[in-house]
């Protein structure tokens, strides 16, 4: 079976597609995160920041930066795996690794026309928001499907499979 092709890039190679795209009168979107155990919930909050526009890029936390935010049994997947599933979706044009706690610095190298995180996030609070407004782009949330998360998938694996560790 052949290597897929993936979809990974370097910030510098990153930059110039962004820009590329942009100069070819495209609207770039961008979104982060962790993504370490795909569910559907990542898969329609995907689509969904793609249908904004006409590009999608994701910025992926390294593992590094996976247990800084959420502790050392996280992530589950490697990045490079990370990277290679998130690269399977039709959804997704591009994706580059970060290893800050934010994409903030990635956010304002890139200055994507669209910053896209989920509904649970108050725009103010956004990384990189400040420097996209600046630049003339927007800042927008999309819907989370209910219910889902990388963390209720890990609880839900512990509880039926070690049941000494949840006290059931």
């Amino acid at each position: 079976m052949p290597d897929m092709p993936s979809k990974l890039c370097s910030h510098d190679d990153m930059m110039l597609k962004v820009r590329n795209w942009q100069a070819n009168g495209e609207k770039v979107v961008f979104t982060n995160g962790c993504f370490d155990i795909l569910h559907a919930g990542h898969v329609r909050y995907l689509a969904a920041a793609r249908g904004l526009g006409d590009r999608l890029v994701v910025g992926l936390n390294t593992d590094a930066s996976v247990r800084r935010l959420k502790g050392p049994k996280r992530p589950v997947a490697p990045e490079h795996d990370r990277a290679e599933v998130l690269s399977a979706l039709g959804a997704v044009d591009a994706v580059t690794l970060f290893d800050d706690d934010t994409p903030e610095a990635l956010i304002g190298m890139l200055l994507p026309d669209i910053l896209v995180k989920g509904a649970d996030w108050a725009i103010d609070k956004i990384a990189g928001a400040s420097a996209v407004i600046a630049h003339g782009g927007s800042v927008l949330t999309v819907p989370l499907l209910e219910g889902r998360s990388t963390t209720g998938i890990i609880e839900t694996i512990i509880q039926l499979h070690c049941p000494q560790q949840t006290g059931g």
